[in-house]
């Protein structure tokens, strides 16, 4: 048996209308599986080099320029899309060697089996393993440790289908081996669940449970050296919903140990003195709260009593020093130290209410039929169990002293699981509001650039302020609305969030939350020390080289604020002062709000354009790409939208591309837009600021700018079929007004709010993006004076310059500046044509015929191993994109 992936290949179209589904034969799959795993393998191979920070992430997208693409189109006409599962085998081609493992119930086995989202797991899981193999180099024991994803195994031949074994018990015993140990260190996802690529693991053993050509309990064994003993940890955040902290170990610990006949690893008596802490011992089962912020030492916790139940037969005690593995003397005994029990029916002299048979339920306690059966095992491991079902919280619940209570050591009946997985962590549950922001949170965002404000705000320095600051161009925001980025702030008085979006680039660093619980700051304070902040580290470019001091010294003065940092600064309930703050002090406000939260954007007072991010067309793919905390996260979003429509100022419709994540069904995103009738619309393509454990995001997933300008298009047409059908409050009329190549960034405006006939020639539209930002702080000021005036979009509008209008030559580059690449990433072509071809080289001449026809055929042998149409290859939970037409687009040159 081999410890290998168990993908099954399948090729498949989405079910969006507008595209169609392609029947391919088995082996047609295969041929093309192992074609694709080469540059997969090397893909791969390639991301694991790859170390870059955030901040690196960026600079090398500005360098490269726009190396992104959108994929997927949306007529028959051009477009399969296809999804294909590399199967195991065809994964081998790679010449890979393949890792041999044992099967989980082969005894003397201790079996690591994970999963992960953000990497927590997967650090506990490598912490567990390299514990295990120190104490293994140190002891006499003759276990074997495996570290396996949860995704790796087919968990029915693992616990079920054993074709070595003829016999009917799980395992063959052999009495020189110890039994077989699982231990489980899982996440919670979603609504409770378990991460997409792992959620087999409990579909499996529930099938198992259930299945009746599967004996009741299969792992129960007579002999306790094959019996399969097994322990959890799962992970999860309070701040997303307590009731469904850990909820996947504890069913599946639950399903184990209660359904199956697994016992228990850790018993009472395990550990002794060093195996408490604060009253709390050790258990099978135990979770950790991020939100608490004590997961770590839960963790330490749990391990203390996972390796100590492994080697107490080797040491001979349960009670030495687990994690620095130096043995300790045994203390004193508990006042209070149980007698050992017997199993019933013994001597016949045992009574029922010696033995485990009793369920605590909110300290009623209920005697259970058929407690005193022959079945003696069950009683047992039932009364080893009991401790792992009651302690499921993390270290910062009241542990009460160091004696065992009645409560901690109830025995919870397997049937009543149920309840117990309802227990939630009880940490930061004091009365008095805690600060946002834990100590390793804080040193996490440092680390990556943020200045904290106070106990829940920060900035940070745009990229796009020093690339302006050099002369080597702004932000899109500069193209389309006329910022200068290097007067402009980006903070956030909230540096929580409601969302965990897959795309999003500050990695996860930041608390998340569905609603305000901790201290808040004073506006005014968060305003001045924000800007004073800003400042400091506008004074600190002043060595870079390329620096122009006159917009250096302009720069002293922030003209902009963009509170998109990080977080949802609409979560910050005192959000209406602090733009106030920030307009009194002659500062334009841009608010981005991910659409969560629609009762605060009813009552935001006027700003200088609000924003609101649409990341998905359809409920189940924003739950996939924003993976938010609330339940209802899609009707949030379209309150959110509708909300717009009732605000004076510019609204915002920001759309994030990620190729293969969220780009189908983009008619779905013009029925979202239609809700708010927002003044704009912006569709910008994902920015892949490297990898990290917090993301399944590749370079693939990133678009490039004529791909996003394809998607806008599109988009366009869609908004002009519901514009069509009229109705009693019909979609007023978009059109493509800006673009911005450098960020992959298209605009649609509105065009009764933003057009005028053009004086040159009256037949053309001329726009007015670009905002009159003093004319804004007159106007805000007199709304501040007397809240009963009233202004709107056309009051401070101005004209957008020609270089930024769409279609210029420019492609919304401003050409006061200089663009900047470093030498050796300069494009190989400037140029393509509608089928991807190269038609320019690297200095925009025009290629030779000869040369476009060889490159041609070089295409031609890629479609005929790829296909013609966007490959979207599936491999434990990246998607990574592979296109014929855009194998030309990411070549450089140095120049």
């Amino acid at each position: 048996w081999r410890c290998r992936s168990s993908y099954n290949p399948s090729i498949m179209a989405p079910s969006s209308s507008n595209k169609f589904p392609i029947v391919v034969s088995a082996s047609a799959a295969a041929v093309l599986a192992c074609v694709l795993a080469v540059p997969i393998y090397q893909h791969l191979n390639q991301k694991k080099k790859s170390a870059a920070s955030t901040s690196e992430a960026e600079d090398d997208a500005d360098n490269n320029g726009t190396t992104e693409g959108l994929t997927e189109r949306t007529t028959a006409d051009d477009l399969i899309h296809r999804e294909i599962a590399i199967s195991s085998d065809e994964q081998g081609n790679d010449g890979e060697p393949e890792r041999e493992c044992e099967r989980i119930l082969s005894q003397g086995t201790i079996t690591i089996a994970y999963c992960s989202t953000t990497g927590t797991c997967s650090g506990f899981a490598t912490r567990l393993h390299k514990e295990l193999l120190k104490r293994l180099a140190r002891s006499k024991s003759s276990h074997k440790v495996q570290l396996i994803q949860v995704s790796e195994l087919d968990w029915w031949d693992e616990l079920v289908n054993n074709e070595d074994e003829t016999s009917g018990s799980p395992a063959t015993s052999n009495s020189n081996l110890p039994p077989p140990v699982l231990l489980f260190i899982l996440p919670t996802w979603t609504n409770g669940t378990l991460p997409p690529n792992s959620e087999t693991l409990l579909q499996s053993l529930n099938e198992i449970s259930s299945d009746w050509r599967v004996a009741p309990e299969p792992l129960r064994s007579s002999d306790p050296k094959s019996q399969l003993k097994v322990g959890a940890f799962g992970m999860g955040s309070s701040g997303y919903d307590a009731s469904t902290v850990g909820k996947p170990a504890k069913e599946v610990f639950a399903t184990l140990v209660g359904k199956l006949g697994a016992r228990p690893l850790v018993s009472k008596n395990v550990g002794s003195a060093d195996n408490r802490r604060g009253g709390k011992k050790s258990k099978s089962l135990m979770i950790g709260d991020s939100e608490a912020g004590d997961s770590d030492a839960v963790f330490e916790k749990w391990m203390n009593g996972i390796v100590a139940s492994i080697f107490q037969s080797v040491d001979g005690s349960g009670s030495s020093n687990v994690i620095s593995g130096r043995p300790t003397k045994n203390k004193a005994k508990s006042k209070k130290q149980p007698e050992q029990k017997e199993q019933c029916g013994d001597d016949g002299k045992k009574e029922e209410s010696d033995c485990a048979c009793k369920s605590s339920d909110n300290g009623n306690e209920e005697k259970k039929e058929g407690c005193c059966s022959n079945n003696s095992q069950k009683d047992t491991i039932e009364e080893e169990a009991e401790d792992d079902y009651s302690m499921t919280d993390s270290l910062s619940e009241d542990d009460g002293d160091d004696d065992d209570s009645e409560g901690d050591d109830a025995i919870v009946d397997l049937e009543d699981m149920g309840d117990v997985m309802k227990q939630q962590s009880a940490a930061m549950k004091s009365k008095e509001p805690q600060e946002m922001v834990t100590p390793k949170q804080a040193k996490a965002l440092k680390k990556e650039g943020y200045k904290l404000i106070g106990t829940h705000s920060a900035v940070k320095l745009c990229r796009w302020t020093k690339h302006q600051l050099r002369g080597r161009g702004g932000c899109y925001k500069h193209t389309h609305y006329g910022i200068t980025s290097y007067q402009c702030m980006e903070a956030t008085p909230s540096l929580a969030c409601a969302n965990k979006c897959v795309f999003c680039w500050r990695h996860h660093k930041n608390p998340v939350g569905r609603e305000w619980r901790w201290k808040t700051d004073d506006p005014k304070f968060i305003v001045e020390m924000a800007v004073n902040t800003h400042v400091d580290l506008i004074k600190e470019t002043k060595g870079i080289p390329g620096i122009q001091m006159d917009r250096w010294k302009a720069a002293h003065v922030v003209r902009h604020c963009a509170l998109s940092l990080v977080g949802e600064p609409i979560m910050y309930p005192r959000i209406n002062e602090l733009l106030h703050e920030l307009h009194e002090r002659n500062i334009s406000t841009y608010l981005v709000t991910n659409g969560q939260h629609p009762q605060a954007i009813e009552d935001l007072i006027p700003i200088t354009q609000l924003y609101v991010s649409v990341d998905a067309p359809t409920p189940e793919s924003l739950e996939a790409v924003d993976r938010p905390l609330f339940n209802d996260a899609w009707d949030r979003l379209q309150a959110s939208l509708r909300c717009l429509k009732r605000k004076g100022q510019r609204t915002v419709a920001r759309l994030t591309v990620v190729k293969g994540w969220n780009s189908d069904e983009i008619g779905g995103y013009a029925r979202l837009i239609a809700l708010g009738h927002c003044s704009l619309v912006e569709v910008k393509g994902v920015t892949f600021c490297g990898k990290s454990d917090a993301s399944n995001l590749n370079m693939s997933n990133t678009p490039w700018h004529h791909e996003v300008v394809k998607f806008t298009r599109i988009l366009l047409e869609e908004l002009n079929a519901i514009r069509a059908e009229g109705g009693d409050d019909p979609l007023p009329e978009y059109d493509l007004a800006c673009e911005h190549k450098h960020s992959c960034s298209v605009l649609l405006a509105r065009v009764d709010q933003f057009t005028v006939p053009n004086p040159e020639d009256p037949t053309k539209r001329k726009w007015r993006t670009w905002i009159d930002y003093d004319k804004f702080n007159e106007l805000t000021r007199k709304h501040a004076a007397d809240p009963t005036f009233k202004y709107g979009v056309g009051d401070y509008i101005a004209d957008t310059p020609a270089w930024a209008v769409f279609g210029s030559d420019e492609e919304g580059f401003d050409p006061t500046d200089n663009r900047h690449r470093k030498k050796k990433h300069h494009p190989k072509y400037t140029k393509f044509d509608d089928e991807g071809i190269p038609t320019h080289d690297t200095f925009n001449e025009p290629l030779p015929t000869d040369e476009i026809t060889d490159l041609r055929k070089v295409m031609e042998v890629k479609k005929g191993v790829i296909g013609d149409a966007t490959t979207v290859t599936e491999m434990r939970g990246e998607k990574i994109i592979d296109d014929a037409s855009l194998m030309f687009r990411g070549l450089v040159v140095s120049r």
